[in-house]
């Protein structure tokens, strides 16, 4: 059957099959095509149900999806972000250092809370120095998208002179608890002429990946992800969050 000979509907339910990057290429078919791509009966399916109500104010569906995923919305009063995968609409999560679980974090002589403007989060972490390093973020699997392979990433940067992080420490990212997973070693600040797994972000943030996790149907439990490392003596790390995004 060829598509003049289906209605609008169909063919908007046909679009919506599809993926949002698809729709956006054919939307420049022709304006008949535009008009049906753009549409709210499309765009709504792209958008996660418990995502429309977020920002009620800005329609149609598909300003509201560009929106959600260009602006990270707290989410639950929460030191928590939600956005969306552009490509797919899938839920992508950051969870602020104040949402995190930290060693000594309420000890100023070891960690101290700064407000940062390059920072999407009222306040970030900064280590004054410590040998005992660990920090632990959890989130309910059913918050993120299902049948969804998702990595997890330290965001954070060096504030002034750095001591420590130029050895491994161990990574896991596992449903329930650290102990279960053999985890990775990650190199946050690796010497010159060594691997480099880290990536540069906006404001000077960089990014390592901790680790992997497939969510199938969202009812696994509660994802940990962990950094730990309790012999080295360290110092100057700063540390905006953990961030949860889906993989391709």
């Amino acid at each position: 059957m060829a598509f003049p000979e289906l209605s609008e509907d169909e063919i908007a339910q046909i679009i919506s099959l599809t993926t949002p990057q698809d729709a956006c290429n054919m939307s420049a078919v022709s304006r008949h095509f535009k008009s049906i791509a753009d549409s709210d009966s499309v765009w709504t399916k792209f958008l996660p149900s418990d995502c429309e109500n977020l920002i009620p104010h800005i329609s149609p569906k598909k300003s509201l999806y560009r929106h959600l995923c260009d602006h990270p919305v707290p989410i639950n009063g929460r030191n928590v972000s939600l956005s969306l995968d552009k490509k797919s609409g899938q839920k992508c999560f950051t969870l602020g250092a104040r949402d995190l679980t930290i060693a000594w974090g309420d000890n100023q002589n070891y960690w101290e809370w700064i407000a940062t403007p390059e920072s999407r989060f009222n306040e970030v972490a900064q280590l004054r120095s410590v040998w005992w390093f660990h920090i632990i973020g959890r989130i309910e699997t059913s918050m993120l998208s299902s049948g969804t392979n998702y990595a997890a990433y330290l965001v954070y940067r060096f504030n002034g002179h750095r001591q420590g992080f130029d050895r491994p420490v161990k990574s896991h990212v596992c449903i329930g608890s650290e102990e279960l997973d053999e985890g990775r070693s990650v190199t946050l600040d690796p010497r010159e002429g060594e691997p480099r797994a880290v990536r540069e972000r906006a404001h000077g943030w960089m990014e390592i990946e901790m680790g992997e996790f497939y969510n199938e149907n969202g009812d696994d439990g509660t994802l940990v992800c962990s950094l730990r490392e309790v012999v080295e003596y360290k110092r100057g790390l700063v540390v905006e969050g953990i961030e949860l995004r889906p993989m391709y």
